[in-house]
Parts: structure tokens; C-alpha cells; sequence
């Protein structure tokens, strides 16, 4: 089975009115090159606002469904395409998620993903805002690294910090999961040195790229771009470094953006191709189930 997907790169601004309406004009431009499947960036219909910590901040929080999801649900019956898309969820008082929603063709909510893995560094206070997403409770619970199935394939979907997590992937890929995908707002501090830039870029790349490859699965990765300011204006604010990318199931990139523009990459994914190389690198077979104890715990020293 072969499925044209999409990763859509966006500049975002403080009007959420104006990213959505740009959002649908990208989105359009990828239904025009027969993509199936669409991945928006995390957080798309606003600046990110984990910059600082701020409580009247959370007044932005949306229900699902709500005003968001009610504008991407639309777009995706519109354009009869399966779209990934990303929103600051409002679960009940207090309780604040960094969700990512997956809608059919006919617009229909599917799925939903939790962000399971929270950030809490400079410039990106997440753990003030998010909650994490709920552990599964049995063995098949939907909560947790859990994938969406959809008419285009089984989606394994995760978001951004969880990039960073082999075990998130591992799981997503063991419950059968077609294909990796990860909305993600991450950028460089701009006092850094141009190095130091290039090491955490690099690192943010391959580490997707090994996901791929570890368990033979295409991986999406959607970014933003563009500077975004810092509310209280005792940092120069967040360069999101856009270069957003499609990665085969060898790791090897299939489409790339620069760090400059609003770009739409559209690229076909074979499926067979990951049935091919379990096979001929059986990874899965070799799994050494019996020895991987000591993962569940926090420290082994």
C-alpha cells in the first residue's frame, strides 16, 4: 500500500484566527498534490505561549470539541483528507493537556494523543501548563502510546518532547503502528553560538531518524518557523527552526524544509517496505523481552 502524506511548516502568530486561515490555505495546497494524509505543527493556532509562566494563559484552553477542532474537523471533510492536528485541551478545571487530534475524511474525530512526555526547561515551561497523558490501566487501554486507526493506516502519534523517548516509539510500533508522527514547536536559543545550534538541530534529526529506523517505520515530523517573542521580554524569545521532514523506514529523508518559509512536503510512503525489511533485519525477532526488567524503573545505580 502506498499513501501520499503531507507535513505542512507554518510561522505562527498571537491570532489564532490568522494561523487556521493560513493552516487551511496549506492544507489545500496539499489536497491539490493528492496527499491522503496531512501533519499540522504542535500548538498551530497560536504563538507558544510555554515561553513563560502565566495562569491567565490557560483561559486559552479548548475543549474537544471546540472552536479549534471544529474549524480542522471542517477542513478535513472539506478536503476529504486525514488530518493530524494539535490543541491546548481543556479536560476539566485545572486539568490542561497538549493534545494532538486526528480527524477522518468525513471530519470525524478519531482519536485523540495526550503528550505523555513534558518538557520543563528556558523557554519551554510546559509541566506549569500540561498534564500528562494517562497510563493505559490494562494491556489494551487507548490511553498512553496507543495508535489511531484510520482509513489511510494506523497512526502512531506522539509530540514533540516524546521525540526524544525510544520507548514511546518502540510501543507505538509494537501495537501496530503504521507510520510515526510528531508535532513538534522546538527551536534554538538565539544566544547560542552557531555550533551549539547545529549539535541540538542535528541531535533533534537524528534521533527521529532512528525511531525509523529501529522499527522500520516512516516518520513525520511537522515543525514551526520563525521567531516568536518572549511575553516578559527577559529573553530575545524562541527561533523555531522549522526544517520539518519526512524519513523513510531506513531513516533516509524523503522530503526536507528550510528554517525560512511556510512550506507544504509531500511525499509517498510504501507500507510494504517495512514488512520487506522486518524481514530482512529482523529486530522485532531478536528482542530480548525477557532481559528489559530494569526499563521500568527510574534508575538502575
Amino acid at each position: 500500500m502506498s499513501l501520499r502524506c503531507a507535513v505542512i511548516q507554518q510561522h505562527c502568530t498571537d491570532s489564532t484566527q490568522d494561523n487556521l486561515d493560513l493552516t487551511e490555505k496549506l492544507l489545500k495546497h496539499a489536497k491539490q498534490q493528492d496527499a491522503q494524509l496531512a501533519l499540522l505543527p504542535e500548538l498551530h493556532n497560536g504563538y507558544y505561549f510555554c515561553q513563560t509562566e502565566n495562569a491567565d494563559v490557560c483561559q486559552k484552553a479548548e475543549t474537544i470539541p471546540g472552536p479549534t477542532s471544529d474549524r480542522l474537523s471542517k477542513i478535513a471533510k472539506a478536503l476529504d483528507i486525514v488530518l493530524v492536528g494539535s490543541v491546548f485541551e481543556k479536560r476539566m478545571a485545572g486539568v490542561y493537556h497538549n493534545t494532538a487530534i486526528v480527524f477522518e475524511r468525513d471530519g470525524s474525530l478519531v482519536g485523540r494523543y495526550r503528550k505523555m512526555h513534558i518538557p520543563d526547561d528556558p523557554g519551554y515551561y510546559e509541566k506549569y501548563y500540561f498534564t500528562p497523558g494517562d497510563a493505559p490501566l490494562t494491556p489494551h487501554d487507548t490511553a498512553g502510546f496507543r495508535p489511531i486507526k484510520t482509513s489511510v493506516g494506523t497512526l502512531g502519534v506522539l509530540v514533540c518532547w516524546d521525540q526524544w523517548y525510544p520507548e514511546a516509539a518502540r510501543l507505538m510500533a509494537l501495537a501496530g503502528a503504521d507510520l510515526l508522527l510528531y508535532p513538534t514547536a522546538i527551536g534554538w536559543d538565539t544566544r547560542d553560538d552557531s555550533l551549539t545550534q547545529q549539535l541540538q538541530h542535528n541531535a533533534w534529526q537524528m534521533v527521529q531518524r532512528g525511531h525509523a529506523i529501529a522499527n522500520h517505520l516512516p516518520v513525520l515530523a511537522a515543525n514551526r518557523w520563525g521567531q516568536e517573542p518572549d511575553p516578559s521580554q527577559s529573553r530575545p524569545g524562541n527561533m523555531f527552526w522549522g526544517q520539518s521532514f519526512i524519513a523513510g523506514q531506513q531513516g533516509e529523508l524523503l522530503a526536507l524544509a528550510d528554517c525560512k518559509q511556510d512550506q507544504v512536503l509531500i511525499t509517498d510512503i510504501d507500507f510494504e517496505r517495512t514488512t520487506q525489511l522486518r524481514q530482512l533485519w529482523p529486530f522485532f525477532r531478536d528482542r530480548r523481552i525477557d532481559a528489559y526488567q530494569g526499563l521500568l524503573h527510574r534508575s538502575l545505580v
